[in-house]
């Protein structure tokens, strides 16, 4: 499961990236804040599968 999360979670932080632009280019600040919610969830769930994965 360790590297499914961590899979997961860089597709998460991709995302989050482009909502991130997409919304600063757009000057569409609720989808720039979606997009930094999603990078910081994926961040989290990366690092939730690193530690499983050391288990």
């Amino acid at each position: 499961m360790g590297s499914e999360d961590i899979t997961a979670g860089k597709i998460k932080q991709i995302k989050g990236q482009a909502n991130d632009t997409i919304g600063a280019i757009t000057g569409n600040k609720t989808q720039q804040v979606k997009g930094k919610i999603q990078k910081t969830v994926g961040k989290i769930q990366e690092s939730i599968g690193k530690a499983t994965s050391k288990k």
